[in-house]
């Protein structure tokens, strides 16, 4: 009888080998490559393919595929159905993740209480007293919701198979462990393992699935890739703990648009959805400030940009940005020096989201050129304006997607005037007052620009 082929796998990144290695090729860790052995090893190998758990026989063309309208059941959470597409579909494997103490838990438990059913909750972290307790302060307590404090991934699913819930929540993937695979909990194959059992337990009942998931000290989910991959939906819960507001971004979704973004509030009672426009404080004009409308998925969301440029003295000049890209900031200063001809090449450049929000939208370009320019000069912009416009190295005004939108929005919340790309611009596109432009040349002479601030305060 042949000798079997022994295999290798890295325990931080999965990855396979078919001998023992100091140093794995894919990640770059080191003394992390370890032999598979036994039981696990033909678990992994049963779960290569997904042919085996399908029902069909061959080929089949694909004008015969036969399916059946997807029906969706709202989750109660307005937020929630949102991000999901409008709620969840039968089968629906979700993973949700976020740093530690930013409010996973009491996002499930609350997605358990206002989506109706029979739920199962199956935590690997927190006793059944814990979860009461915390169901207590959120107004939670549901007598459909089972709680089961279990690690043991195939126990949860005899639990499951007896309840025959409406939804079953797993908090978390990484605490599961197989018995019939050699590794500890929390290492990539029982994760991996665990997490190929419950999906295929998931669509096989058309019960739909969420695994909470940790994440790693550089901001990414725990785990193997492959967990990514077998999931429909990855949902990362945000959020600044010196802030009430947490954001839910859908970053992969099979059953509805990819990027959506819900954005609740934390309170005493749990997480509620953020009344008007939580990342723009309505102030009086302040030099520095610009408005602009970033799109998370298809929302439109009006943030601030703040801007201050100070003397550098004599160290070398310093640019600090909070919120968005530092790169595009050092890009940006640059143009808006060379093409705009304002000098900040021997100053200190600090830029900052307020609300602590990420910014990767590029039509918040003019408004941080507009920020850095009002800073620079001291002058105010005009008032009730938002800045819409990616710019480019040349200093031209590039258009942006959704412009209709982003302007319906900033009109609703109460502004009056809005600076825009020319190019592209279609007659009536708003009931704002526009000033479009084709690039940012001569920035001191422009329309938006006011009167100095300073000239109404007194030393």
């Amino acid at each position: 009888m042949a000798k079997p082929t022994p295999t290798f796998e890295c325990t931080a990144c999965g990855a396979r080998y078919p001998r023992a290695m100091g140093k794995c090729g894919a990640c770059g860790a080191f003394a992390t490559i370890e032999e598979v052995k036994g039981s696990l090893r033909a678990g992994l190998e049963r779960s290569r393919s997904a042919y085996g758990s399908s029902g069909y026989q061959g080929p089949v063309p694909l004008t015969e595929v036969e399916i059946s309208e997807t029906q969706r059941a709202a989750t109660g959470l307005v937020e929630l159905d949102r991000v999901l597409g409008g709620g969840v579909v039968p089968g629906m494997v979700v993973l949700l993740g976020g740093e530690p103490g930013i409010g996973k838990s009491t996002l499930v438990l609350q997605w358990a209480a206002a989506g109706g059913g029979t739920v199962l909750y199956a935590s690997g972290e927190e006793s059944e007293r814990q979860i009461k307790l915390r169901a207590q302060r959120l107004g939670a307590e549901n007598p459909d919701i089972h709680l089961f404090a279990e690690t043991d991934v195939r126990r949860i699913l005899e639990a499951a198979e007896r309840l025959k819930p409406s939804l079953l929540l797993v908090d978390s993937i990484q605490t599961l462990y197989d018995p019939e695979f050699e590794s500890s909990a929390g290492s990539v194959g029982q994760v991996r393992g665990c997490a190929a059992l419950l999906t295929r337990w998931a669509k096989g009942t058309g019960t739909p699935l969420v695994l909470v998931g940790h994440v790693t000290k550089d901001g990414g989910l725990a785990g193997p890739k492959v967990l990514e991959h077998l999931v429909d939906t990855v949902l990362a819960f945000e959020g600044d703990r010196h802030h009430h507001h947490r954001l839910l971004r859908a970053l992969k979704n099979r059953f509805g648009a990819a990027f959506e973004l819900g954005v609740f509030a934390m309170t005493e009672r749990g997480l509620v959805p953020a009344e008007g426009n939580p990342f723009f404080l309505e102030a009086e004009p302040r030099p520095g400030c610009a408005a602009t409308v970033v799109l998370g998925g298809t929302r439109p969301v009006v943030v601030e940009i703040q801007a201050l440029v100070a003397s550098a003295g004599l160290g070398i000049p310093r640019r600090t940005a909070l919120g968005i890209d530092g790169q595009r900031l050092s890009m940006l200063c640059a143009v808006a020096e060379r093409r705009g001809g304002v000098q900040l090449h021997d100053r200190d450049v600090y830029v900052n989201v307020a609300g602590g929000l990420e910014v990767e939208d590029p039509a918040a370009d003019l408004a941080v050129v507009a920020a850095l320019l009002s800073s620079a000069t001291g002058r105010l912009l005009a008032d009730k304006c938002l800045f819409l416009g990616e710019v480019g190295l040349t200093g031209e005004v590039r258009p942006v997607a959704q412009l209709p939108l982003r302007l319906q929005e900033g009109a609703r919340l109460g502004f009056e005037r809005a600076v825009v790309p020319r190019l592209g611009l279609e007659a009536g596109t708003a009931r704002l007052e526009l000033f479009p432009e084709r690039g940012v040349d001569r920035l001191r002479a422009k329309g938006w620009l006011t009167a100095r601030a300073e000239a109404n305060e007194t030393d």
